[in-house]
Parts: C-alpha cells; sequence; structure tokens
C-alpha cells in the first residue's frame, strides 16, 4: 500500500514558555505511537516535532490513507454451551452471533463459513471452545488520525487548562490555550478532521508582525517549515531555533571579545518565546557594577531573560544580549527600550545591597528567632543553634579545637542574610549575599568562604566547599536538616520530596567520599543528637540507598555495589577503595567459586538457632579436609587482616584466593550438620570464621550470580 507524510499543526495562542519543549515532544511522539498502534504508521516511520510559541506540529514519514484489513478471531463460548446434543448450535449460540451480526454462520454449521467470516473449534487450553474469525476493515485516515489527536492533545502535561468559549457562542472546550487553527496534511490533501472546535485545512499564520503573508496556506506536509520560514518569517523547530539563537548569542558576543553566560534553562525558555530570533547587544552603566555580579546576573536572567557577557576571566561587563522577536532595519528602539527597562532592576539591586551592608550579619542574629522554620522544629534561630553545635562538634574531630571555633563561627552567621533585603528579594542568593556581608564585616576569609559553601552541592555536579570550615558547616547544615526531617517523620515520599532530603543526602555522601573524611555515619548520627532507634534505622537506609543509587550512576555494576554496601561501612570515604578492591578480586580465576562457597556458608549459619561463636577446638578437628582448611585460615586470615587493617582492601582480597582449594575439599568431603552436638558447633564455628574472613572488605556472597 501506498504511503505519504502527514503534517499536524495546531495554531494556538502563546503557550507557556517553560515546558513548551516537553509540550512539543509529547504531542509529537504520541502521535506517531497512536498510529502505529493503528497501523497507519510504520515502526519505520519517523516523527519531527515542532514547537513555537504559538504552535504544536508533528511531521510523520510513511503514513497510509487507510490500515490494513486485519484478522480478528474472537472466542465465543465453551463447546459444552454453544453447541447441543444433536451438534446443532444452541440458542446461546444464535444470540452471540446475531450480537455481533454474524448470525448467518448458525446456520452454515458445522461448515460455518461465509465470506472471511468462520466458525471454528479450538482449545483454549482447558477445554475446547467456539471462535469466530473474521477480517476487519481497516480504519480510514481521517478516523484514525482524529482518534491519536485527541490522544495527544490528552497526553499533553498541562498543569492547569482554560475554559474558552468557541465562535458559535455557545460552545465552550477546555485546553492550555486557546486554539484557532488545525492544519492536517497527507501528501498534499487535507484530511479532514476535527478537535477542539476546529476543522482542519492548510491555512496556518506566521510572524505577528514579520511574515510576507499573514495568512500561510501550506502546500503539502514536506514543505511546512520551509515555508513557515520564508513565508512566514517563524523557525518551526525547537532544536532549530535554540541552535539559531545560541549561534547568534557566540557571534555577537564575540564581536565584543567578550563570552555570554552558559545557562541551559534560560536558552531553553528564551527559545520558548520567540518565532524569529534576533540578537542585539546593549549596555547598562558603569557603576552598577559595584554591586555583586551575581546579584546583577540573576537579575538580568530572572526578570528580563537577558544574557550577561562576561570577560576573558569570567567577570561581569556592562553590556549583555537581548533577544528579540523582530527584526528591523533600524533596531536602535529595540536596544534602547531594553537599556531602560534594566536599569530600574540593577538599581533596585544596588540600592539593596547599599542597604544590606548598614548592619553586619552578627547584628540580625537575633532576627532569626522570630522567623519561624517549620512549626515542630521551631525557628531558623533554634536551627542555627543545632547546625553550629553540630558542626562544631565536627570541626572538633577532623581539625581540633582551632577548626572547631570557626565551623561554630561560620555556622552561627550563614543564616543570617535570610533577613536581608537582597535575599528577600532573591531567595537564590542566600548564603552568596552573606559571604560578600561577612567580608564587609570583617570575617575572616575561611568564615566568608564557609558562609557561601554551606548550602554546597547544591546539584549533581556542583563544586564541593572549597575549605575545611565550609565543609564542616555544609555537613552539619544537611545532615541536621535529614535529623531533623527524619525526626518528625517528614520522609520523601514517591516523587515528592519538599524539603529536598535527596539531594541533602547525596550532597553528605560525596562530601564523606570525595574528600575522604575519617567520619563515622554512627559518630555523626549521634553528633546530630539522633537517639530515637527507629529514625536512625530510617535514616541509615536513606542514606544508604541514595549511597547506592550513585555508585550505579558512576558506572559500578550492581554486583560490586550491592556486595560493598550491602555491609554497610560505616567510613563512606573507604567505598571507592572498597569497590576497586571487589572489581579485581571479581577477575581472579577463584573469585567465581569463592563467591559461590560463601553464598553456602552464609546460608548454613542463617540457618542455625542462636549465634555461633566464631572459634575452633583443634582438638575436635578429624576429617582431612577440615584440618587443612583450618591450616589454610590460620594462615590466610591474618594476612588478610593485616591488609585490611592498613587500608589495602585490594591485598585483603586477594590473599583469600588462597582459600579456594581447601574450601572447595571441605564441602566436597565434610558434612557439617552431623548428629554429635560439639562436633557440628565446631565445624560451624570453622564456617563462622571462614565467613568473617571473607566478609571484611564486601559481601562476596553477591557476586555469584
Amino acid at each position: 500500500m501506498s504511503t505519504k507524510n502527514l503534517l499536524i499543526e495546531l495554531f494556538v495562542e502563546e503557550l507557556p514558555p517553560k515546558v513548551l519543549k516537553k509540550l512539543g515532544d509529547v504531542f509529537a511522539n504520541t502521535l506517531l505511537k497512536s498510529l502505529q498502534g493503528r497501523e497507519l504508521a510504520s515502526n519505520g516511520s519517523v516523527v519531527t516535532g515542532y514547537a513555537s510559541p504559538r504552535r504544536l506540529a508533528a511531521h510523520i514519514t510513511g503514513v497510509l490513507g487507510t490500515a490494513p484489513d486485519r484478522e480478528v478471531v474472537e472466542k465465543l463460548m465453551p463447546v459444552t454451551v454453544a453447541i447441543d446434543a444433536n451438534n446443532k448450535p444452541t440458542d446461546a449460540l444464535r444470540k452471540r452471533l446475531a450480537k455481533i451480526g454474524r448470525e448467518s454462520l448458525a446456520d452454515k454449521w458445522p461448515n460455518a463459513v461465509d465470506g472471511s467470516d468462520q466458525l471454528f473449534v479450538q482449545s483454549d487450553g482447558k477445554a475446547d471452545a467456539v471462535y469466530s474469525r473474521s477480517m476487519a476493515k481497516g480504519a480510514s485516515l481521517q478516523v484514525g488520525l482524529e482518534a491519536a489527536l485527541g490522544e495527544a492533545l490528552a497526553a499533553l502535561p498541562i498543569p492547569k487548562v482554560m475554559s474558552y468559549q468557541l465562535a458559535d457562542g455557545w460552545s465552550s472546550v477546555n485546553f492550555v490555550r486557546p486554539a484557532h487553527k488545525l492544519v492536517a496534511l497527507h501528501g498534499a490533501d487535507v484530511v479532514p478532521i476535527a478537535a477542539l472546535g476546529l476543522t482542519a485545512g492548510r491555512e496556518t499564520q506566521g510572524h505577528r508582525f514579520e511574515a510576507a503573508n499573514p495568512i500561510v496556506t501550506i502546500r503539502d506536509a514536506d514543505s511546512y517549515a520551509q515555508q513557515l520560514e520564508n513565508e512566514g518569517a517563524v523557525i518551526a523547530g525547537f532544536a532549530a531555533r535554540r541552535a539559531e539563537i545560541e549561534r547568534q548569542l557566540k557571534a555577537a558576543a564575540a564581536k565584543e571579545s567578550l563570552t555570554p553566560i552558559e545557562d541551559d534553562a534560560l536558552l531553553d525558555e528564551v527559545t520558548a518565546l520567540v518565532e524569529r530570533p534576533n540578537v542585539l547587544t546593549c549596555r547598562f552603566e558603569q557603576e552598577f557594577l559595584d554591586v555583586p555580579q551575581e546579584c546583577l546576573i540573576l537579575t538580568m536572567k530572572a526578570n528580563q531573560k537577558y544574557f550577561p557577557l562576561l570577560d576573558a576571566a569570567g567577570k561581569l561587563t556592562n553590556k549583555f544580549l537581548v533577544v528579540s522577536n523582530i527584526r528591523p532595519a533600524d533596531a536602535s528602539a529595540v536596544i534602547g527600550g531594553n537599556e531602560r527597562v534594566v536599569r530600574p532592576r540593577l538599581a533596585d539591586a544596588k540600592f539593596f545591597f547599599d542597604q544590606d551592608r548598614k548592619k553586619s550579619l552578627m547584628d540580625r542574629i537575633p532576627g532569626l528567632a522570630k522567623v519561624v522554620y517549620h512549626n515542630k522544629l521551631g525557628t531558623q534561630g533554634e536551627r542555627v543553634e543545632r547546625v553550629a553545635a553540630l558542626a562544631r562538634a565536627i570541626g572538633e574531630k577532623l581539625g581540633g579545637e582551632a577548626l572547631a571555633n570557626q565551623a561554630d563561627r561560620a555556622a552561627v552567621l550563614a543564616k543570617a542574610d535570610l533577613l536581608t533585603d537582597m535575599v528577600g528579594e532573591f531567595p537564590e542568593l542566600q548564603g552568596i549575599m552573606g559571604r560578600y556581608y561577612a567580608l564587609h564585616a570583617g570575617e575572616p576569609a575561611e568564615a566568608a568562604d564557609a558562609i557561601e559553601d554551606h548550602n554546597k552541592p547544591r546539584f549533581a555536579g556542583d563544586e564541593l566547599p572549597r575549605g575545611n570550615v565550609g565543609l564542616c558547616v555544609a555537613l552539619a547544615d544537611k545532615l541536621q536538616t535529614l535529623a531533623d526531617m527524619f525526626g518528625i517523620g517528614q520522609l520523601p515520599t514517591g516523587d515528592k520530596d519538599p524539603f529536598a532530603l535527596r539531594r541533602h543526602a547525596l550532597g553528605m555522601i560525596r562530601m564523606l567520599i570525595e574528600r575522604d573524611l575519617p567520619l563515622d555515619l554512627v559518630w555523626l548520627f549521634q553528633a546530630a543528637k539522633l537517639i530515637d532507634a527507629k529514625v536512625v534505622e530510617q535514616l541509615s537506609e536513606f542514606v544508604y540507598e541514595r549511597l547506592a543509587g550513585s555508585l550505579r550512576e558512576q558506572g559500578y555494576s550492581a554486583l560490586e555495589v550491592d556486595a560493598v554496601v550491602g555491609l554497610r561501612p560505616q567510613r563512606l570515604g573507604d567505598i571507592p577503595k572498597r569497590l576497586a578492591a571487589v572489581r579485581v578480586f571479581a577477575a581472579l580465576p577463584e573469585a567465581a567459586s569463592l563467591a559461590a562457597a560463601n553464598k553456602r556458608v552464609g546460608n548454613i549459619l542463617k540457618k542455625v538457632d542462636g549465634t555461633v561463636a566464631v572459634r575452633v577446638d583443634v582438638a575436635l578437628l578429624g576429617e582431612a579436609a577440615e584440618i587443612a582448611l583450618n591450616k589454610a585460615l590460620a594462615t590466610v586470615k591474618p594476612q588478610s587482616d593485616a591488609a585490611f587493617e592498613r587500608g589495602d582492601y585490594a591485598a585483603s582480597l586477594q590473599a583469600l584466593a588462597a582459600l579456594k582449594a581447601p574450601v572447595d575439599d571441605f564441602f566436597d568431603a565434610v558434612m557439617v550438620n552431623v548428629e554429635d552436638a560439639g562436633l557440628r558447633a565446631n565445624r560451624l564455628g570453622l564456617l563462622a570464621t571462614l565467613h568473617q574472613a571473607m566478609n571484611r572488605v564486601a559481601d562476596l556472597s553477591r557476586l555469584s550470580a
């Protein structure tokens, strides 16, 4: 059957920019899957999505005008119900056939064939049943596409819809924005479908101001994107428009020998705001550069969607780039307008900065006692006291009294900038502004850096705190948040994590591992005043789950991660060395056999009532294989333990390779669960000694498939 390419476009009023890319992807992909499900498109069909501020569209290759006919086999009823003792159809079967429009088949039983329709008997696996076979007419593209479009519209991730009235004045529909035109072309032919009160045609609209023609008549499915760009002054493809904006940003910045700030989220949002991008260079007064560049950058990005320009050293300049939606011959009015708009924003930032510096962070601390942190956890002031105490304890552990004092001071000041005007306007600057205000007040650089760094790492791949003081405060801040929230039962559920506890746990894990901190989880939980055993267990499991997930994302295999994390090692800084040792051990020829033996030993010990003592009475050893195993353990275990104690985990595991032969011989020749209680206990003690020796670095049984 011949195929043609298909084009669907829904022309609407301005769509929400922050979700436009996702709307376009879902619209196009759902259309393709729906058409494939109706056999109007094949697995080889390719979809190209288009998404601009005022349109969602999809181009799909290889679409049929009519789906192929298909055979339909339907189980009707058991033979015992359908056929009577005289081999005649029962009334029940006749009624069922009449219901599906095939009653004539009953009169032709048992050779029930009428054209492509047929009745036959076949077992359903339990008993014989009567089935019908028929050929279903393939759906037309009009019917299938209308249904597919309905599914695509229903699948759009729209958080909130609006209701609007149609042109008839009576009907209303619900959609994210009012829809005005619908295009549906199969090759050059219009597919007369309907949706959202619209009937499909071939007309759409181009750019509001710069289209050569207000109405663009699409010739065929394949000319859509080119016609829109040439006649409608619109780059319909999201990716193409984004690439064009990025190209223009780099070119405009290069003319100034500067670099535009990199921000994928901002680039996506601006791409969703313009149809015909035109990048222009603007500037603001030099005096505003006295304000911290983070403030200026944030206000330009968040409020105006501008791209600040940086010099070779990464310093903000007084120039910025604007992505305009029009391309006038003289752009001076557009440039001047944007420069006028940004000036009050920067003036506000300068005012906030000047006012905030009139009061020190230390003077603001009493005010935190009036700010509620959580109704079950008290005020920010009380929280700061808990974090400071924990930071002091961590500092004492890592660097003695000097570091403890520095960490305490920084932790006390870390949240004070919450009460400043700048942070009140831009909460994202919390900690960043605290650093500037601390330096202005004469605080040591280490404390100021720690104030900024106490929120790090803020996201995956973010840098860690730059110094030990910041490390203490950041670790204390994250751990205290976890301890507080778990303590009141505020655990994350599903995809809901309002207090970002997963992020806090991952940040804590990264600091402990990447800085190889000599801190045990048990000690940390005690320092955070966690005393409820249930809460400690819940938080421990939460941390280890995040740890395991993070390690797998880093490329470690599930077996390696399970083997190491399964032991619940308290010092997370050792984890990379343990994983490396397990990987080396797994490559040894003896590894598979030892892992299987370890699993077997563990299963034997689990079945024993009570605790098995890790000791062996040499006098009770009688079998040659158990004597040999005990002798091998006497040699290997001290070597392995010594390597473990000095942190050489690879050597510790490699020493175990010498146990393969005696372990194999033991299981071949020795019965453990003998009737003699003393002999049985001694052999279990030997296995417990073996189990202990083999599972210090990792749970080797988890390497056994």
